[in-house]
């Protein structure tokens, strides 16, 4: 029975220790991965909070040298917002329809990120820019042409976990530019997306 044990260790840990090195080795990775995406708006006139969407992506992973790497992805991320009972009176172009009116924000976006090992090929920081695209209605407060600029670029911190097929992974996303696209009455609040996205994924 001893040996039976020691066998199937011995097994375990063979398995791990080739599992681990072609993790590191492999050149050139693909996937695809989705999950949730807690967004949110944050500016003048939108209720605080983040609010649940979901996201759907692919992903290609090159490792250049042994601890580091990039990954590029293409995502499609949705998440809503929400005004607040004051937002006609802090906006031109609106009307008291846009107060407590939820808003559908879908954007097609590109991070580029670097991937650096953290002890292991398994656990990875990642980090890097993303630049985003709207892809659901501008027009969508009263009478305003457009509410919302087309393009977004964003900041990208997170962790990846590797596993041997499928991938895990969790990253903040904080926008850098001002989506809004919109006159104020009384306010010069930029409008800026955050979001958490949280994924589960297949790697071949």
């Amino acid at each position: 029975m001893k040996k039976l044990f020691f066998a199937v260790a011995v097994l375990i840990a063979a398995v791990t220790t080739v599992s681990t090195v072609n993790a590191q080795t492999k050149l050139l990775r693909f996937g695809i991965k989705g999950g949730a995406n807690l967004g949110k708006l944050d500016g003048t006139g939108f209720q605080d909070g983040f609010k649940l969407g979901y996201h759907l992506g692919a992903f290609a992973q090159v490792n250049l040298v042994k601890g580091f790497g990039v990954q590029g992805e293409l995502v499609f991320s949705s998440t809503k917002a929400e005004t607040t009972d004051k937002f006609s009176d802090i906006y031109e172009g609106v009307s008291t329809s846009d107060n407590r009116k939820k808003i559908n924000l879908n954007y097609l976006s590109i991070p580029l990120l670097a991937n650096i090992d953290l002890g292991t090929p398994r656990l990875k920081l990642q980090v890097g820019p993303q630049f985003g695209a709207l892809v659901s209605d501008k027009k969508v407060l009263g009478a305003a042409n457009t509410a919302f600029k087309g393009g977004e670029i964003s900041g990208v911190a997170g962790l990846w976990l590797q596993l041997p097929i499928i991938n895990i992974s969790a990253r903040y996303i904080i926008g850098f530019n001002d989506v809004k696209d919109v006159n104020s009455v009384v306010s010069t609040s930029n409008w800026k997306n955050q979001s958490i996205q949280l994924g589960v994924g297949v790697s071949f």
